[in-house]
């Protein structure tokens, strides 16, 4: 049997969307009279029509208006955190053009991860787990490097307070350097590690070559997370990182995954899939319009989004991206290089039936829109 307030939500079944009445019939408090639940009905029904776009309506001209002319006047500043220079983040128009053209290799990947209890609360736990998850590469574990070039022998030595900060020995160490290096004998003594050419070769080259790359070997952590920094966020503690990895933070076990997110948008759609990466966008715009005080309709974000994400997987606003997809010649010349879409269409005999905005401007005709939208004609009697 349906309740009262059950039977007087659905009469509204014509006039809303389902997942509204759903959304109404989760959120109303039970107690609620039959008169008042019919008020605010009324009262989401006139929102709803109101917040409607009328037919015809150029929604993507609205949009790229509401969000340019804020954009233009955006102050370009960066933003630090706290005085830690290694967390710049990109913000401002950068950002903004750096998510639109989703782009692979943005300029500061960052990520908020949140841990479940109690590695949320418990500091000392938080910074264990940070110190797991931050990679550490051999260059970074290493006080000095020495050359014998009679002998052909570079010797490392090793910062001991590191190795015994993050649980190593010089031994563990070699034997990761083994398994990654040809041509080298390597043995590990006391705090030092040697590595001995094992052909007595000319070449001094392959000894300083060695040397560099060592460097870059990664020892612990997870590849790709530079800098982590714990922060207390209302009651819990989050670890911000320079660099992500979505994808193995995720499968820790610690790590809230309902929770931790990255700005990396092309990571997050490759890991998450292509809604998730839709909602990244919308957070990400939304996070650099909000840090610049400006207030534009979530509406139009969302409309770019979609736009972006229509196809099912994350394209940008380029010539190579949402632009490359129009079907109409003369809206793909107008982005950029013109001529080589004419000479592309003209080689291929395309047709352009002039259905959008664009292109009736570029032949001086009405646009099809509001009066000019053909259908929206009145019979006389």
């Amino acid at each position: 049997m349906k309740s009262e307030h059950e039977k007087v939500i659905d009469e509204y079944a014509e006039k809303l969307p389902e997942f509204m009445l759903r959304e109404v019939k989760e959120s109303i408090p039970a107690t609620i009279s039959k008169s008042d639940l019919s008020k605010v009905m009324e009262v989401i029904v006139a929102s709803y029509i109101a917040a409607r776009v009328n037919p015809g309506e150029c929604v993507g001209l609205v949009g790229a208006q509401s969000i340019g002319e804020p954009g233009t006047q955006m102050t370009l500043n960066t933003f630090h955190f706290a005085g830690v220079s290694e967390m710049n983040v990109t913000t401002g128009l950068p950002r903004i053009i750096e998510i639109f053209d989703a782009r692979k290799d943005i300029k500061t990947p960052m990520m908020e991860i949140f841990l479940k209890a109690p590695h949320n609360t418990n500091i000392e736990q938080l910074k264990k787990f940070a110190a797991k998850i931050k990679e550490t590469t051999f260059g970074e574990l290493a006080s000095e490097y020495s050359l014998n070039i009679f002998d052909q022998v570079l010797t490392v030595k090793l910062n001991k307070m590191l190795l015994d900060d993050y649980g190593l020995s010089a031994k563990e160490l070699a034997k990761t350097i083994k398994a990654k290096v040809k041509g080298f004998g390597v043995e590990s003594s006391g705090e030092e590690i040697t590595l001995t050419k094992s052909t007595k070769a000319e070449e001094l080259k392959d000894l300083y070559n060695i040397k560099e790359k060592i460097k870059d070997f990664k020892i612990t952590g997870t590849k790709g997370i530079k800098q982590v920094l714990p922060v207390k966020r209302g009651e819990e503690y989050i670890i911000l990182t320079s660099g992500t990895n979505l994808k193995d933070i995720l499968s820790q076990p610690e790590v809230d995954a309902s929770r931790t997110n990255s700005n990396d948008i092309v990571e997050v759609y490759e890991v998450l899939g292509i809604e998730a990466g839709r909602q990244a966008i919308i957070n990400e715009v939304y996070k650099v319009i909000d840090a610049q005080g400006l207030n534009i309709d979530i509406r139009h974000i969302m409309m770019v989004a979609d736009i972006m994400c229509a196809n099912g997987e994350v394209k940008g606003v380029t010539r190579y991206g949402v632009v490359k997809e129009k079907a109409s010649v003369l809206a793909r010349a107008s982005f950029e290089t013109p001529i080589k879409h004419l000479i592309n269409a003209a080689l291929e005999g395309e047709v352009d039936h002039l259905t959008s905005v664009v292109e009736n401007v570029m032949v001086n005709q009405p646009v099809p829109l509001g009066t000019g939208l053909p259908g929206l004609v009145t019979k006389i009697k």
